[in-house]
């Protein structure tokens, strides 16, 4: 997948430059080059916008102690698409429009959602493995279990396997000046 990546990547500038000049020569080059530009101011003016609401909502956020209302993919998403109108190209346009426009923020983020859904269980599961391989289990969100999900049960000693090394027991309270 990465090589798929990286060769995606190196081969961008390389088609934007040629739908430019196919799009000069089916529309005219002054046209292209409006239409370049025009792209790039949308893409600053975004930014601009998206970059100020983001601020504003993480200020109010911090300052009233709660997370941010809309979540934070919406303004990473504006923040990106921004980004791509910035850069010169039709292909990176249209990616950035995407990303801009209201009404397809909604797919964007159902499709984002379940890809990272399906990423975050993948590396549960490959976790899992490693710690099979390792001769450990990975507690489950139904075992009751003290230090936040790892180590012995409450109550229960048990240091007597060399696999799971040794516990100690701990309170952390922080130091005032």
């Amino acid at each position: 997948m990465p090589l798929l990546t990286v060769s995606a990547l190196m081969a961008l500038p390389f088609v934007e430059v040629w739908l430019m000049i196919v799009v000069g020569g089916w529309i005219g080059v002054p046209w292209t080059l409006a239409a370049l530009v025009s792209s790039m101011i949308l893409g600053v003016a975004v930014l601009r916008r998206a970059g100020t609401r983001a601020f504003r909502d993480a200020d109010r956020a911090m300052s009233s102690g709660e997370p941010p209302r809309g979540g934070l993919l919406d303004p990473l998403m504006l923040m990106a698409g921004g980004v791509l109108l910035v850069v010169p190209g039709f292909v990176t346009a249209v990616l950035g429009l995407l990303m801009v426009l209201p009404f397809t923020r909604p797919l964007l983020r159902w499709a984002f959602a379940g890809w990272a859904r399906r990423r975050v269980r993948r590396m549960q599961d490959r976790m899992q493995e490693e710690f099979v391989v390792r001769g450990a289990t990975v507690p489950g969100p139904d075992t009751h279990t003290g230090a936040g999900g790892f180590g012995p049960r409450p109550g229960t000693d048990d240091t007597s396997s060399p696999a799971r090394g040794r516990v100690i027991q701990a309170r952390f309270e922080p130091e005032e000046e």
